[in-house]
């Protein structure tokens, strides 16, 4: 048997990273990670905490105005960015110390270095200059955001120099139709930066359902965020002012400052995975098995830089799996169907399960049940503002087999609607739920009419 410095070398510091080496750890194996930013991964340091943090922070203009129409007269508050970075930056140090501490404490190694797969059993710690072997390797290095191949791309900002301007702009252009850039549009409309979202596709949210994509898109513009659809960039000039965004169409944009928010692609470049043999797909995510397994059999890959769901409890549950089955001799497999998600959005947006358009193709006959209204806390004072609801049910059987929902708490709601409908929950047994009233939330299961086809369409 072969003598290895370690029972498993980890690559990447981020949430599923973190998961695996702790719970191989705390089996007794001899684990080291290596992460060449800080430990916490884009989560933690460049992603979902921050920016939840910063949606947060821009809320609050938003209940200003709501609390107007409930008799308030807010004094002239103001923002004061500097004090929220330090505030954020402080909070962000300290999740990232509790990574650490974790990792310490289940007795794994930390090394403060960037690695290099040198071959399926050996990783040169690249600054350290050393090399060391291990029995299984885990490469979990996560994404990172891209920018287009047009001129003056350098000169835009990124999601991840987002959390760190040292002033919030007057305006600004955002090229994307995802999650990033619709949270981002939020973030910078709520601090009151003059707002663009630009985006090449007919519509944002591509994969959500599109009643859901039609009507997040039509409240983003109720708040003020100017929405162009069918549009790119073909260049991003500098100015005296500022910066220009030339448009494929000829149009242009003014702005101070341009983010692209693209999406992010699996971060595998210069890891030496194609030297060991590794396979990867053509946009460089790692192609792994139901156990996370490469064609490598002592190489391993979760989360994000495999591009099978790039959510963080998912990179969690996969780091779990893996440690499972390869140091507790419990095989496991992490299910990736019926998986939730949310979008930050303003409003925000909760989904789990197949959209319409999914189920039609897969299920044959679906029943559409579709409600949109303003909200309780809106009708009191006139508001505009409107919510989606939405169950897509497979005829046959009455299974539920999606919920769609825009608007206010959606995604604390879409939680405990996962529960159900990952357990394979009829629309009977949905209805049999007594309401809890007054909420938000009841009107989940007094959804009653269906809706056809022909009435769909013209609700979108």
């Amino acid at each position: 048997m072969a003598n290895y410095d370690y029972d498993l070398f980890v690559i990447g510091a981020g949430s599923g990273g973190v998961r695996a080496a702790r719970l191989a750890a705390m089996s007794g194996a001899r684990v080291a990670v290596a992460e060449e930013h800080r430990v916490g991964g884009t989560c933690v340091i460049r992603g979902c905490v921050p920016k939840k943090f910063m949606v947060y922070a821009s809320e609050f203009a938003h209940h200003a105005k709501t609390a107007e129409g409930y008799g308030w007269s807010p004094s002239q508050a103001s923002f004061d960015w500097p004090t929220f970075l330090a505030a954020k930056d402080k909070e962000i140090a300290r999740l990232s110390g509790i990574y650490v501490t974790n990792l310490q404490n289940a007795g794994a190694e930390l090394a403060h270095d960037r690695a290099r797969v040198v071959d399926p059993h050996t990783v040169e710690l690249v600054n350290h200059g050393r090399k060391v072997t291990a029995e299984r390797i885990l490469v979990a290095t996560g994404g990172r955001p891209w920018k287009p191949d047009i001129p003056g791309a350098e000169l835009a900002i990124t999601s991840e120099e987002a959390f760190h301007l040292e002033a919030l702009p007057k305006s600004i252009v955002i090229a994307g139709g995802g999650f990033i850039a619709l949270e981002f549009a939020g973030i910078f409309n709520g601090l009151g930066v003059k707002t663009t979202l630009v985006h090449r596709g007919p519509n944002v949210l591509r994969g959500f359902d599109d009643h859901v994509r039609a009507h997040v898109a039509e409240e983003m513009e109720r708040r003020g965020i100017k929405v162009i659809l069918g549009c790119q960039h073909a260049s991003v000039e500098k100015t005296g002012k500022g910066y220009v965004s030339h448009m494929a169409d000829g149009s242009s944009i003014e702005s101070d400052l341009v983010m692209f928010a693209l999406g992010r692609q699996p971060y595998t470049k210069g890891l030496g995975l194609e030297d060991a043999g590794v396979a990867l797909a053509e946009n460089g995510a790692v192609v792994v098995d139901d156990y996370s397994r490469t064609n490598v059999p002592s190489i391993w890959a979760v989360g994000d830089v495999t591009d099978r769901i790039n959510l963080t409890p998912v990179a969690i549950r996969e780091g779990a799996a893996f440690a499972q089955t390869e140091f507790y001799g419990q095989p496991t497999r992490f299910d990736h169907e019926m998986v939730a998600s949310a979008v930050f959005s303003q409003p925000p947006v909760g989904a789990v399960g197949m959209t319409e358009a999914e189920a039609r193709r897969a299920l044959g006959k679906v029943d559409i049940y579709l409600s949109r209204f303003r909200p309780m806390k809106y009708t009191f004072f006139g508001g505009a503002e409107r919510c989606l609801i939405k169950l897509v049910v497979e005829a046959a059987t009455q299974k539920i087999v999606g919920c769609h929902l825009v608007g206010p708490d959606t995604p604390e709601i879409i939680q405990m609607a996962a529960v159900a409908i990952k357990m394979g929950v009829t629309k009977p047994q949905w209805d049999s739920t007594c309401a809890v009233h007054p909420t938000l939330a009841e009107e989940l299961v007094t959804l009653r009419e269906k809706f056809t086809p022909q009435e769909l369409g013209a609700a979108a």
